[in-house]
């Protein structure tokens, strides 16, 4: 195990689980796309969606980011802990989450943004994590040895 710098990870637009936890108390998982800003990350979330409905009841949750090419080596994981809060919608944050994976706003795909994202949707909300806790293991040698690839 080789720790790192998490930000070198979460600067990257890759997708995160969440993990929630159920009424009953069974584990719950769904992809975000993420914005990782001045150590809180912010995921996007919907008054009625599934994990806004579960941290409303149980804030704990997880959040895991594997950075991983299998071609040439790279495994880089980041774990991060803790109580999330879920939070007004913050539309200038969300743009700067889609522009992440989307790129420049001028090349944004119209029927993703009004259909799907609905930046300005009174419905939408934002899940913050300030980790407790932040885990990182890089294992990236596992093709080359301890030299690291």
């Amino acid at each position: 195990m080789t720790p790192f710098d998490p930000d070198r990870v979460l600067a990257l637009p890759l997708v995160a689980n969440l993990a929630t936890v159920t009424a009953d108390g069974a584990p719950r998982n769904a992809p975000v796309w993420f914005a990782w800003e001045a150590g809180v990350m912010w995921m996007l979330g919907a008054e009625d969606g599934a994990s806004v409905r579960r941290l409303a009841r149980d804030p704990r949750c997880a959040v895991e980011v594997v950075e991983y090419d299998n071609e040439a080596g790279v495994m880089r994981h980041v774990g991060l802990r803790g109580t999330a809060t879920v939070e007004p919608m913050d539309p200038a944050l969300f743009r700067r989450l889609l522009a992440r994976y989307l790129g420049p706003e001028a090349g944004w795909n119209p029927w993703f943004i009004t259909e799907v994202a609905r930046i300005e949707d009174p419905a939408g909300c934002l899940i913050r994590l300030a980790p407790e806790s932040v885990f990182t293991n890089d294992v990236s040698f596992f093709r080359t040895g301890p030299a690291l690839a």
